[in-house]
C-alpha cells in the first residue's frame, strides 16, 4: 500500500515513515500543506496520514481540496488539536478517523491497518488462496500452518495481488503501489519478484499467471477462512 505521511514536525515524520515502511508500505513525506495537496493531486495514495497544524496550507484546508477533487484516499488525521469540535470538524469534512497527540504507537498501527483493510474492501477474517491463507488484520501469510516468510518487497506484491482478488493487477499499478517517490521499481526488477514470488507459492497449490503486455494475476479470487493459530 502506498502512503503519505503530512507532518510538519520532522522527528515524528520520519518516526513514522519508518514505521510504516518497516510495515511493508511504500511512503512518502512532505511537511507543509501546500506540498502535500499538490503531491496528493498528483499520485495516487490508498492512505493519508494528515497532520493539521502545517505551514502554508492547513490540514483541514488539505482534506477538503482532496474531497472536493474526489480524491478516494483515506484519510488518518494526527494532530494535537484535539478538542470534540476540531473532531467533528475534520469528520464533517471527510477524514475516515481521528487521533489526538500524543497517541500510543500501537493504537496508531491498529488504526492505519483498519483504513487499510476499509479501503480494500475487506469484510472477513482471513482469506485462502489454494494453501495460502491471508490474515488481513496481522497482515501476514501462512502456508501448511506455518507463517510463509517473505521478503519485503514479494510479500507487498502477494499482498496487492491478493487484495485484488483473481483480477489483473498492471505493471504500473505494481510500481504505483510498492514504491515511493525516491524509489524506482525497473519492468526488469518486477519481473524478477514475480519470478521468486510464483516459485515460492506453487508448492502451496497457488500459481500466480502472466497478462501477457499487461501484468499479473493470481488464478483465482481467494474465499474467505479461518485464519488458525495465530
Amino acid at each position: 500500500m502506498r502512503l503519505l505521511v503530512v507532518e510538519d514536525n520532522l522527528p515524528l515524520a520520519e518516526a513514522l515513515a519508518q514505521l510504516m515502511t518497516a510495515a511493508g508500505h511504500a511512503v512518502d513525506v512532505v511537511h507543509d500543506g501546500a506540498s502535500a495537496e499538490a503531491l496528493a493531486a498528483a499520485e495516487t495514495f490508498d492512505l493519508i496520514i494528515l497532520d493539521l497544524n502545517l505551514p502554508e496550507m492547513d490540514g483541514l484546508s488539505v482534506l477538503r481540496a482532496l474531497r472536493r477533487r474526489g480524491d478516494p484516499a483515506a484519510v488518518l488525521i494526527l494532530t494535537a488539536r484535539g478538542a470534540p469540535e476540531d473532531r467533528v470538524r475534520g469528520l464533517d469534512l471527510g477524514a475516515d478517523d481521528y487521533l489526538a497527540k500524543p497517541f500510543d504507537v500501537a493504537e496508531f498501527e491498529a488504526r492505519v491497518r483498519s483504513l487499510l483493510r476499509r479501503q480494500s474492501g475487506l469484510r472477513v477474517s482471513a482469506l485462502q488462496l489454494g494453501g495460502v491463507i491471508y490474515d488481513p488484520t496481522a497482515r501476514r501469510f501462512r502456508a501448511a500452518g506455518q507463517p510463509l516468510d517473505l521478503p519485503a518487497r514479494e510479500h507487498a506484491l502477494l499482498e496487492l495481488l491478493v487484495l485484488k482478488n483473481g483480477k489483473v493487477v498492471t505493471k504500473e499499478a505494481i510500481v504505483q503501489s510498492l514504491t515511493n517517490l525516491d524509489d524506482s521499481l525497473s519492468d526488469n526488477a518486477i519481473e524478477q519478484y514475480v519470478s521468486r514470488l510464483r516459485r515460492r507459492l506453487a508448492p502451496h497449490g497457488v500459481q500466480l499467471r502472466t497478462a501477457r503486455g499487461i501484468g499479473y494475476y493470481l488464478d483465482r479470487p481467494a474465499e474467505p477462512a479461518d485464519p488458525g493459530p495465530p
